[in-house]
């Protein structure tokens, strides 16, 4: 796929299966409600993903949970025609992929219950990512999810004024999320990963 930054690729909305089909493999692209948005991943975006993927791998080679580490997977949420997210990180649970209807020939998830944690570092589209996706994410009971600002791009009703790097951890109670914001040297919490010692500048790779 190709696309000038920003444009929309294709001229009528697609349908999930014409995005897969016009994919080819290529994993910097998503698609929402039939409409194509790139990425447009940095060089400091791959740095935070890769930071993250690196510390939650730790965690379950500590605890030996049955659990794995997929980067950027297509997420195909149930009974959509025309969506089909692609987070950064995404903390599955091995033993469920054996219910996923597409993944013994796609890399593609379709059941929530197999999700443990999403983590999304923020590009430009940043509204999807605090509110689409996080809508969603609520409403098909995804337990914890991550929004990495490492750039402080999102609005400042989503990380406040004056705008700085952020690091929203949104965990599911009682259906709804509870969300809470860390900035610099504070010391996040995690309730997938509660074994995590790190700050919030180590995370958003602040000074790296």
């Amino acid at each position: 796929m190709t696309l000038a930054i920003g444009r929309p690729i294709q001229q009528k909305p697609l349908s999930f299966d014409a995005f897969l089909a016009q994919d080819n493999g290529d994993k910097r692209y998503e698609l929402i409600d039939g409409e194509v948005f790139d990425l447009e991943p940095t060089g400091r975006h791959e740095q935070v993903a890769g930071f993250i993927t690196k510390k939650a791998g730790t965690q379950i080679d500590l605890t030996d949970l049955p659990w794995l580490i997929l980067q950027r997977p297509l997420f195909r949420p149930p009974n959509t025609e025309m969506t089909a997210f692609r987070p950064d990180v995404v903390v599955i649970d091995e033993v469920a992929l054996g219910a996923e209807p597409l993944w013994s020939e796609q890399s593609v998830l379709m059941r929530s219950e197999s999700i443990k944690l999403i983590a999304k570092a923020v590009s430009s589209n940043w509204q999807n990512d605090y509110s689409r996706k996080l809508e969603d994410f609520e409403a098909l009971g995804i337990p914890e999810y991550w929004i990495a600002d490492h750039a402080g791009l999102g609005g400042i009703r989503h990380i406040g004024s004056p705008k700085q790097p952020t690091l929203s951890i949104c965990t599911l109670v009682d259906g709804r999320y509870q969300i809470q914001q860390f900035r610099g040297e504070e010391a996040i919490v995690s309730a997938t990963f509660p074994g995590l010692v790190l700050t919030a500048a180590q995370v958003l790779r602040i000074d790296r």
